[in-house]
C-alpha cells in the first residue's frame, strides 16, 4: 500500500505567499491551482489579476498571468477569451476591486455571458489601502473610515454581490462558500471545480464568492477572525448556491 503525499499544485511557483497570517488568500490560491492541474489546463490558462491584495498573484501562480486597472479585470478576461477561445480564463478579484470600481465591468461581463470564471474573495474591507470601508462592509463594522462602526443611514448597506449577478441570463452559475474550516475547503473546492467545468462546457458566466478573513484589517488574531468569517459575515452573506445551469454529463 503507498501513501499519499500532499505536494505542492505545479500551477504554484513555490515563492513564499506575502500574505498576512490567518489571511485566506492563500488557502484559495492552492484550491484553484489544483483545479487547473486537475484539469490538464495548466498550459492553456490564463490569469486576469486585480489591484489590491493579490496584486501580486503572477509570483505565485506558474500559468500565464495578465495585469488589469483596477476593476477592469472582467473587461480584460472578455477580451482575452473572445480573441482566445481555446483559453481559459479565470479572474481573482477583491470585494474593493469588484464591488467598487469594478462594478460596472462585473455587471456587464455577467449580463452578456461571458464564458469566464470569476473567483471573488470578500473579507469586508479595503485590506491592501490600510482597511477602509469596503462595499461588503457589515453593518456596524468598524474600519479606518467607519470608526465608529458603519451606520447603514450614511454609508448604506452592503452589496451581496451573489445575489446581485445571479438573476442575469447569462450567468450559469453562482455560489458562495468560505475557507475558515476544513470541511468549508472541501466544499469551495468543489464550487471551484464546477465552475471550471461551465467554463469548459461554454455554458456562460460563472463566479465563485469566497468569505475570506482580514486578521489584519479586523484587528483580531487568525483563530478569532476565522471565527467571526462563520458568525458574522455568513449571516449577512448566506452561504450556498444562487444559480446553476445543467451541465452535460
Amino acid at each position: 500500500m503507498s501513501n499519499q503525499i500532499l505536494e505542492r499544485p505545479r500551477s504554484l511557483t513555490g515563492k513564499q505567499f506575502h500574505y498576512c497570517p490567518g489571511c485566506h488568500h492563500g488557502i484559495i490560491h492552492r484550491l484553484i491551482a489544483e483545479t487547473i492541474d486537475e484539469f490538464d489546463l495548466r498550459e492553456k490558462t490564463i490569469v486576469v489579476q486585480p489591484v489590491g491584495c493579490a496584486v501580486y498573484i503572477y509570483e505565485y501562480f506558474d500559468t500565464d498571468v495578465s495585469e488589469a486597472a483596477h476593476g477592469r479585470a472582467p473587461a480584460v478576461a472578455t477580451a482575452i477569451k473572445r480573441v482566445s477561445k481555446d483559453k481559459f480564463v479565470l479572474t481573482y478579484q477583491g470585494d474593493g476591486d469588484l464591488a467598487a470600481i469594478g462594478t460596472a465591468e462585473i455587471v456587464h461581463a455577467a449580463a452578456r455571458g461571458e464564458n469566464i470564471c470569476v473567483f471573488f474573495v470578500n473579507n469586508a474591507i479595503y485590506g491592501m489601502t490600510g482597511g477602509q470601508m469596503a462595499p461588503t462592509t457589515l453593518p456596524g463594522m468598524k474600519t479606518a473610515t467607519t470608526p465608529f462602526g458603519r451606520d447603514v443611514k450614511k454609508q448604506g448597506y452592503p452589496i451581496r454581490v451573489s445575489e446581485m449577478l445571479a438573476p442575469f441570463d447569462g450567468v450559469a452559475y453562482v455560489e458562495r462558500v468560505m475557507v475558515s474550516s476544513s470541511k468549508h475547503v472541501i466544499k469551495a473546492k468543489n464550487a471551484v471545480r464546477k465552475a471550471f467545468k461551465y467554463q469548459l462546457q461554454e455554458k456562460g458566466f460563472s463566479l465563485v464568492e469566497f468569505l475570506s478573513a482580514c486578521p489584519t484589517g479586523w484587528g483580531m488574531p487568525p483563530v478569532e477572525a476565522a471565527k467571526w468569517v462563520e458568525e458574522n459575515m455568513a449571516k449577512q452573506f448566506p452561504l450556498g448556491v444562487y444559480k446553476e445551469v445543467g451541465l452535460d454529463d
